[in-house]
């Protein structure tokens, strides 16, 4: 999955996404991902919902003839025109508090005394973090525990009927594991080929394990806080890599945006996409990050007019990056992953393989942005452990023939990438297949 998050503030009424959605089709994306639609409670916040079954007039265009949810559906037709699949945030762990099903079902609820309880979240450093405009499900211990997730099965089909095939399940972990087997059994008895992806980020790894055996088709990894040091990051993905598939993303729309993190560094851009979109099977990026917008994404005030301009753009970058994941099973699957020694300490080299063992891939990475870096490989075949030939598929500069030793100087943050090609049904290499330019040839 190569998802495109379209961040419904920045891009307004529905009536005007195509042209976010044309963008993201040439870059090479597979599906949008859009966060709650829905209408909200008196916080505003896209994530504080008041009605699951009533659009936001925020992104409704009045005086069409339309309806929001054929207005909606017009939207979805036209992503679905350019081959693109829609996914929405599913938010079954809390409401709105000023939501009517607060006095419509109070044992729906978590109750703190006399009041409902918020919904909040626990850090990575302990830290609580409590949401006090939301109310908490109590899909625990609430006496009709039957009713609350009839509802929250009506939820999904509502969505679906919208056009939705993908939703990516808010706080999925705090939501325990025989809710989300009922849920998604149930909807894919008349819906087989629906995506369910759980957002686990924050969690510890046994809850990741615990949720994502429920069935889900995904979940979300931590690889954008990884410093190309420790060890963590290869010891989380080897825990759940065969249990499921994991998606990557350089920013979010709960993180600071990387253009202001990393001081308006288009090297710090492209190495961050870089490594996200082949180190797991799936990579996420949010809108403007291909235009270094620096304003953090906010799910209240964001508004359309906050579209930055930018002279930045790294489109032809990422769909580069896009293709090369596309080309190669390596990357699109959770392969086993090892870190390489090098002698520049400045340098990550990662082998990753198929399953399989039919694609291997070397990768070898500038940690640094700023500087170049000298890269040296005596034998890139023996160093990636194959007896077959490699071929270099690397985004920028790829090389038509790999000497051996290999030297080059590497620019501030560029990455390189070589594969062994596998060999397709038809008996065809699958480099012979790449459609690029003429020089990126076998060694």
């Amino acid at each position: 999955m190569k998802i495109y998050n379209l961040f419904p503030r920045l891009a307004g009424q529905f009536k005007d996404w195509t042209p976010h959605l044309e963008r993201a089709s040439r870059m090479g994306f597979d599906w949008i991902f859009v966060n709650p639609i829905q209408v909200l409670g008196q916080s505003r916040s896209l994530y504080s919902i008041a009605d699951h079954f009533a659009i936001n007039t925020t992104f409704v265009a009045p005086g069409t003839g339309r309806t929001p949810e054929e207005q909606v559906r017009a939207m979805v037709a036209e992503a679905d025109r350019l081959g693109l699949g829609m996914m929405i945030d599913l938010v079954i762990n809390h409401c709105a508090k000023d939501s009517r099903l607060v006095q419509e079902h109070p044992d729906w609820f978590v109750r703190d005394g006399n009041a409902v309880a918020s919904a909040f979240c626990v850090e990575s450093d302990g830290n609580r973090v409590v949401w006090h405009d939301l109310a908490q499900f109590d899909h625990r211990g609430s006496p009709d525990r039957a009713g609350l997730l009839a509802y929250c099965v009506k939820m999904v089909e509502y969505l679906i009927d919208l056009g939705f095939r993908g939703f990516r399940c808010d706080a999925a972990y705090q939501i325990p594991r025989p809710v989300w087997e009922h849920l998604i059994t149930h909807i894919r008895k008349a819906h087989p080929d629906v995506v369910f992806v759980a957002e686990t980020l924050g969690c510890s790894p046994e809850q990741t394990r615990e949720t994502a055996s429920a069935g889900f088709d995904a979940i979300f990894n931590s690889s954008k806080w990884w410093d190309f040091e420790g060890g963590w990051l290869l010891e989380q993905y080897e825990q759940t890599r065969r249990l499921v598939p994991s998606i990557s993303f350089p920013e979010s729309h709960d993180t600071e945006r990387l253009f202001h993190e990393s001081g308006g560094n288009p090297n710090a851009m492209k190495q961050r996409y870089l490594f996200a979109a082949l180190f797991s099977a799936g990579v996420m990026m949010p809108i403007g990050y291909e235009h270094g917008f620096r304003r953090r994404l906010d799910v209240v005030d964001t508004r359309p007019e906050d579209w930055e301009d930018t002279h930045l753009d790294l489109t032809g970058f990422i769909a580069d990056v896009n293709r090369i994941k596309d080309r190669f099973a390596v990357f699109r699957q959770e392969g086993p992953i090892e870190r390489l020694h090098h002698p520049n300490p400045a340098i990550l080299l990662l082998r990753k393989t198929t399953d399989n063992g039919r694609e291997t891939a070397l990768f070898a990475l500038s940690k640094d942005p700023w500087n170049q870096q000298h890269l040296r490989i005596e034998d890139i075949c023996q160093v990636a452990r194959t007896t077959d030939p490699m071929l270099d598929v690397s985004p920028e500069s790829p090389m038509d023939r790999i000497p051996t030793p290999f030297e080059l100087t590497l620019g501030p943050g560029m990455g390189r990438v070589w594969v062994t090609p596998a060999i397709r049904s038809d008996g065809e290499s699958a480099a012979r297949a790449i459609p690029t330019d003429d020089s990126a040839q076998v060694a």
